[in-house]
């Protein structure tokens, strides 16, 4: 496959606006991999009198609540250097005037309107379990007041001399984060690839994340937080499951969540974090199907299909098809009901371990 630029600049915002996966919320945050669902497209900032003076490209919130503002630029838009930089941190300045969370609800609810969505269906299937709508729009407003805002530079190539601006201002930045999004494209014949890849995370902004999240969680404080709320058998589900990641030979990442703990393998092919299965102390483990749309081997939907298919083997899980474009979780009681629910999963876990470990690695 041969690199290719995008045709029309309105066809890379198109694409972002179908797909939200591109802007790979597992590079951006990779102990709690970012999801994101579109508020608006080409959304209007006002400015003193001017209630439209700019428009951003896109505007998102992810799964925590958090505004994320999306200026699309090509390769070939000669903008691509330090005027997107100036041109986003305008909009940045003058959202957080210019937005209430009503507005920002109001135009979410209008887009689901004219793409013939339910906003409510599109929410649930979109937030945590534990977490109601009430409590989302919540964070938005908080979120907004506190000017914790996430602005994304995304170009199908990103200059050098950009990501040195992005990563200086990333670690000026608090709660705000900046970030540069690479979307490179491929294509052979009738055939289309595309490869993401995240600009600007030091590791002194890495460390800013962390210690605004929560400690990270370690083994014996997950086992113990599982201990007070689930049954006995329901803690061996899941130490079984812990058992096999340690010796699978991937590192295993415990997350930041303050109030949820959470633990997956850390795999990945040729670069991109592949990463569709995660344990957590709310007594579930957690699928992402969605977020592999995009990522090798598992943007195969027949793949994907596979996958669903070895975990939906536990007696009564109830994981549909329809998880395969989203989110859904399978309690542990359910795995230890089944007197084989246990070896199903290593089993599953294992055959994704596999089908990683056969591709080579860049």
């Amino acid at each position: 496959m041969q690199p290719a630029e995008f045709s029309k600049e309105l066809d890379f915002q198109r694409l972002l606006s179908r797909f939200p996966e591109l802007l790979v919320g597992g590079q951006i945050d990779p102990d709690q991999p970012r999801r994101f669902v579109l508020v608006k497209q080409e959304q209007a900032i006002g400015h003193e009198d001017n209630e439209a003076r700019w428009s951003i490209d896109h505007l998102f919130l992810d799964q925590n609540g958090i505004p994320t503002l999306v200026e699309v630029k090509r390769q070939s838009d000669t903008r691509l250097r330090r005027e997107v930089i100036g041109q986003i941190l305008d909009y940045a300045a003058n959202c957080q005037v210019s937005w209430t969370w009503e507005s920002i609800r109001s135009a979410f609810e209008s887009t689901c309107a004219d793409n013939e969505a339910q906003h409510d269906v599109v929410l649930a299937e979109f937030l945590d379990k534990d977490v109601t709508v009430d409590q989302f729009w919540s964070n938005v407003k908080t979120n907004l007041q506190a000017g914790k805002i996430r602005m994304l530079i995304v170009a199908d190539h990103i200059p050098t001399e950009v990501r040195r601006i992005v990563e200086f201002l990333n670690r000026q930045m608090d709660p705000a984060e900046f970030l540069a999004v690479e979307l490179r494209q491929y294509t052979a014949g009738n055939l289309r690839t595309l490869v993401p890849m995240v600009f600007g995370q030091t590791q002194e902004a890495t460390k800013k994340q962390v210690s605004s999240s929560g400690p990270r969680w370690t083994e014996g404080r997950f086992i113990e937080a599982l201990a007070s709320k689930c049954s006995s058998a329901e803690v061996d589900v899941a130490c079984a499951l812990i058992a096999w990641m340690k010796t699978s030979g991937f590192p295993l990442i415990y997350g930041v969540g303050r109030e949820f703990g959470s633990v997956y393998p850390l795999m990945k092919v040729q670069n991109v974090t592949i990463n569709p299965v995660y344990l957590s102390t709310d007594g579930k483990i957690w699928f992402q199907l969605k977020s592999l749309s995009n990522k090798p081997i598992f943007d195969d939907l027949d793949m994907r299909r596979e996958l669903l298919h070895r975990f939906a083997a536990v007696n009564n899980s109830n994981l549909t098809q329809q998880m395969l474009n989203g989110y859904g979780s399978l309690p542990y009681g359910v795995v230890a009901r089944d007197p084989d629910g246990t070896k199903k999963l290593t089993d599953a876990f294992e055959w994704i371990a596999e089908k990683v470990r056969s591709v080579p690695q860049a």
